[in-house]
């Protein structure tokens, strides 16, 4: 069960590769001290942005206090269907390196491109992540990358590694304490993976299935061993339509899983509509494309996991603790 899976070995074995690439960056921390300067390596500082609040706590975890880091979509907003406003448009032009996913994950970058000028570094964490990808399995977007990549902490620690990289590359002073909040958060990553493994174990086999309104969970299916079906591929996509809802519902009439899951980005109704029709109970809300505001519980990326962990044990009819 879960990542000890044989499915799963060429997953493994790819991280098992990677932990012996990390060995590689004191060594490109001593090249980088001798490397001349990037065109962003003599300023003090560097203004980074993120495109959107997962991708931005991060961040913030390797910049540390030596970089200030924003955010272009808000806490709670879609990162799939936002629009820049005019403060996005007045960070990006202030910004030195902008961090995105990619892999279509933010339709509205190419307007970014279109404004920005080659002060501007863009660094896509998703396409340069050492980590196996997954297709999208349905909708509009169906054979594509899925790039919620972030939802596996292995995901999240290869997104570590390429924000590691880029600002050690672009700010060399600091590389070493880039390098170092990078080792801290790779372990901490390593921690909480271990941790949803084991919380995840306690629900049954015959329960271990997942279902949302958007494919954004492929990643933690995979991670740790549920069978994972979508109405639609990406929220920026048509939602909801009568051939993907009949399709699902065909599915889950099928299947009869504990619960069905809504995600916090999306309007609930098409999943409430499918519980009404079948008479399953509606769990929510997941946390996938965005962070909850302080006071909630997805406040960061680790208590995102762990609040969607618990959500799923409890709906899928975890063993409780004697």
């Amino acid at each position: 069960m879960g990542r000890s899976s044989l499915y799963y070995l060429e997953p493994l074995i790819e991280w098992e590769r990677k932990m012996q690439k990390r060995v590689t960056w004191v060594r490109t921390l001593v090249l980088s001290i001798f490397m001349s300067a990037s065109p962003l390596a003599s300023a003090s500082t560097l203004n980074v942005i993120a495109s959107f609040p997962v991708l931005e706590d991060l961040v913030k975890r390797i910049a540390g206090d030596d970089i200030q880091v924003s955010v272009i979509v808000p806490t709670g907003a879609d990162a799939h269907n936002w629009e820049l406003t005019p403060p996005n448009v007045l960070a990006i032009e202030k910004a030195d390196i902008m961090f995105y996913n990619g892999f279509g994950l933010e339709p509205w970058l190419r307007h970014v491109v279109a404004m920005s000028d080659d002060s501007l570094v863009l660094k896509s964490v998703a396409e340069n992540a050492d980590i196996i990808p997954l297709a999208i399995t349905t909708g509009q977007y169906k054979g594509a990358v899925d790039p919620h990549m972030w939802m596996d902490p292995q995901g999240a620690a290869a997104y570590i590694e390429v924000i590691a990289e880029t600002l050690a590359e672009h700010y060399p002073a600091k590389a070493d304490a880039f390098y170092a909040r990078a080792e801290e958060t790779y372990d901490a990553l390593n921690t909480l993976d271990k941790m949803i493994e084991e919380r995840l174990d306690g629900v049954p086999n015959t329960n271990r299935s997942l279902f949302t309104s958007e494919a954004g969970l492929g990643y933690f299916a995979r991670a740790y061993d549920f069978e994972y079906a979508a109405i639609w591929g990406m929220n920026n996509e048509t939602q909801g339509n009568a051939d993907a809802m009949a399709k699902m519902s065909e599915h889950l009439n099928a299947t009869r899983p504990p619960a069905l899951f809504y995600e916090s980005t999306v309007d609930f109704i098409h999943m409430d509509a499918l519980a009404r029709e079948t008479g399953i109970a509606l769990a929510g809300p997941l946390y996938v494309d965005s962070l909850s505001s302080q006071d909630k519980p997805a406040y960061n990326y680790p208590a995102m996991m762990r609040h969607n962990t618990e959500l799923i044990h409890e709906a899928l009819g975890g063993a409780r603790p004697e």
